[in-house]
């Protein structure tokens, strides 16, 4: 056995093992119930939840160093207690994790502080204290749930790098667990390469694949794949000094300029800032930075940043922004849209980004993995499904999954796509749409869509609700805003306005609706 494979068999010794050598390469072979691709957040709380039910696990990782990300800081509250029910909630000790109680939205220079909700009885009376959500340094809490994965019973860790998925009817397909079944399709294992640079396979009645954003393995079985049309560029700040503590900060600002940009404490003197870059105002920017003789790559990003984003935050912020641009390092992620669809493959199951992704300004991406892993779990427990090599229940059970994830995860999904729609306004109906969204939260209608936000209220009719709400105060504003002798061409606006709105949303809608 290659000395991989040693140590992640010595974790465990519910795996099977056989070793075959050949005088070109070695191979390792293992089964197991469960094999899942990726010990990111949703690989590793996955092998935890059915580790503990008396899966045998083996989670597969190219590289199992603390990762180094710019975004997946910012748990909500709805993905707090997630975590609590899969009894993981110890992760978040001991990185340095700093709570926050709520956001600031900053309009136009002006402040609105929108905190979470208190859950109330039918009177109305709080039941108890305010949710709180958690952000902290990615990597710190990846290492934590690994931390747990590993001190879980039945699971196995792996350092390996999957190459390719197994297939019942593949020439190299070796034992498995699944000799008799017909369905030559059904995925059995994965095939990998250690860093010795010998091949493994690991084989198993189910696999996940949940190897996050940019999946190697989607294209050929999930039906869509993710739209970008904007970056978050991001800068770290030391010592800064945000308006509101405890709470992530949103800029709002004119959207043909500047998209928003994102503030949350992520240690106790670090502080997060992400900036929204669409593709056509960094190709701006970077036309205007070799004009004036700059061609290095990020030329136009720091010259954006610079002369539009730095001016454009609030002074106790601006300082140490600055430092950050001159001194820091910048990097940048792809916002990306990704609607989840039922995996037809047997023996397949796909599981967090690369399985759904929503635009991360809301920040509720593990939010959404953590909900995920709580219902299949209950599905896939024992007591449901005693032998996950029973292809019909597996591919029940993931049906049912569809359908039941949608209750959280449709939501977050389409708040996200539709409040960056807002935000990020760049004509004039979404502007009024913007300034509707603004009114609403200074009127005080913030407590619902907050919770919306959070990941506290699992209703997607609450939601359209809410945001036609939104749509029909805009035009209200619009209104008390334009002289009464030109109310007949405000009446033309509002209809293009509630059109927009209609088209801002409902796409979506009916996107999380189909299989």
């Amino acid at each position: 056995m290659s000395s991989t494979a040693t140590t992640a068999a010595s974790v465990t010794v519910s795996a099977e093992t056989v070793e075959q050598t050949s005088p070109q390469r070695a191979t390792t072979t293992q089964q197991a119930d469960v094999a899942i691709i990726g010990a990111g957040v949703a690989g590793c709380a996955l092998a935890v939840a059915l580790g503990r039910q008396g899966r045998r696990v083996l989670l597969l990782e190219r590289s199992l160093a603390e990762p180094d990300r710019i975004v997946g800081e910012l748990l909500q509250p709805g993905g707090v207690r997630a975590l609590e029910k899969l009894g993981l909630q110890d992760c978040l000790e001991g990185i340095d994790a700093v709570k926050c109680t709520g956001y600031t939205v900053i309009y136009h220079g002006k402040p609105e502080l929108l905190p979470y909700p208190a859950e109330k009885d039918k009177n109305g009376v709080e039941k108890g204290p305010a949710p709180e959500g958690r952000s902290f340094h990615h990597g710190r809490f990846i290492m934590k749930l690994r931390e747990a994965a590993r001190a879980t019973p039945n699971v196995t860790i792996v350092e390996t790098t999957a190459t390719a998925l197994i297939k019942k009817g593949d020439q190299r397909a070796g034992p498995s667990p699944q000799d008799d079944d017909d369905d030559d399709e059904r995925v059995i294992g994965v095939e990998t390469t250690n860093k010795a640079g010998e091949t493994e396979q690991f084989y198993a009645a189910v696999t996940v694949v949940a190897d996050g954003y940019a999946s190697k393995f989607r294209r050929e079985y999930h039906p869509h794949q993710p739209r970008v049309k904007s970056r978050f560029w991001g800068l770290e700040m030391i010592d800064a000094k945000l308006p509101t503590p405890y709470h992530g900060h949103v800029l709002i600002g004119d959207g043909a300029k500047l998209g928003p940009v994102l503030m949350y404490q992520i240690g106790t003197r670090e502080t997060r800032a992400l900036i929204d870059i669409p593709e056509h105002v960094a190709a701006a920017a970077s036309a205007a930075a070799q004009a004036s003789g700059d061609n290095s790559a990020l030329a136009g990003v720091k010259l954006h940043m610079r002369d539009v984003v730095l001016p454009s935050l609030p002074e106790c912020v601006q300082p140490a922004f600055k430092a950050a641009l001159e001194n820091g390092r910048l990097r940048s992620m792809p916002n990306s849209f990704l609607p989840s669809a039922t995996v037809r493959a047997r023996g397949l199951i796909i599981l967090g980004d690369a399985l759904n992704m929503r635009h991360p300004l809301t920040g509720g991406g593990m939010t959404v993995a953590f909900n995920d892993v709580v219902v299949l779990r209950d599905l896939l427990a024992p007591e449901r499904i005693p032998s996950l090599s029973d292809a019909d229940a597996v591919a029940d059970a993931m049906r049912t999954f569809h359908w039941r994830r949608k209750q959280a995860a449709s939501v977050i999904n389409i708040l996200a796509q539709a409040l960056y729609s807002l935000f990020a306004a760049d004509d004039e109906n979404l502007r009024i749409l913007q300034r509707g969204c603004f009114r609403y939260f200074e009127l005080r209608y913030h407590e619902t869509p907050v919770a919306l936000l959070g990941g506290l209220i699992q209703r997607p009719t609450t939601l359209i609700y809410h945001f036609f709400a939104v749509a029909f105060l805009a035009v209200g504003v619009m209104f008390s805003q334009t002289p009464w002798y030109l109310w007949p061409l405000a009446l033309g606006r509002a209809v293009t306005v509630l059109y927009t709105a209609c088209v801002v949303i409902m796409p979506y809608v009916f996107v999380e609706l189909r299989r």
